[in-house]
């Protein structure tokens, strides 16, 4: 059940990882009364903000310096079903890339560490003022990944 969506290559750091807990809401169900699918973005979603945050590398760090990171693609692949009232642990893991975009891997874990979910998105980086597509990534971020590939970053 393991889907490999970014692959590790030689000298990049580990990816950065966060967690959260999160309960399925009634207001999140489909009439099968399981999670409805398209609310698995909003668990991802959740998951990616903490991480950023916690790392200074969130959506109003990224818009302080002129720069949106809109959705460029979203995956998930699901391997059992979400339940009303559980609590589930989200993962989100942002791999390095040395491009101007953002890598990030989901899994969602039940409190039996049961795999449920996996899945991945990938931001791309716009001119907050044009909206054209940046090919290097903002000062502030590369500043960042240089202290992630020296490990100052964890």
């Amino acid at each position: 059940m393991k889907t490999e969506y970014f692959k590790q290559i030689q000298g990049n750091p580990a990816p950065l990882t966060a967690e959260i807990r999160r309960a399925v809401r009634f207001d999140e169900l489909d009439p099968l009364a399981i999670m409805w699918h398209g609310n698995y973005a909003s668990f991802f979603e959740e998951a990616r903000v903490s991480l950023c945050d916690r790392h200074g590398i969130g959506y109003a760090d990224f818009a302080a310096n002129n720069v949106i990171i809109p959705l460029r693609k979203f995956y998930a692949d699901y391997f059992a079903p979400l339940e009303f009232g559980k609590v589930y642990t989200i993962r989100a893991m942002l791999h390095f890339n040395p491009a101007a975009r953002l890598d990030f891997e989901f899994k969602i874990f039940d409190d039996a560490n049961r795999l449920m979910t996996t899945g991945c998105s990938v931001h791309m980086m716009l001119d907050k003022r044009t909206n054209n597509i940046l090919v290097a990534k903002p000062e502030f971020f590369e500043t960042f990944c240089q202290k992630w590939l020296r490990g100052e970053v964890k």
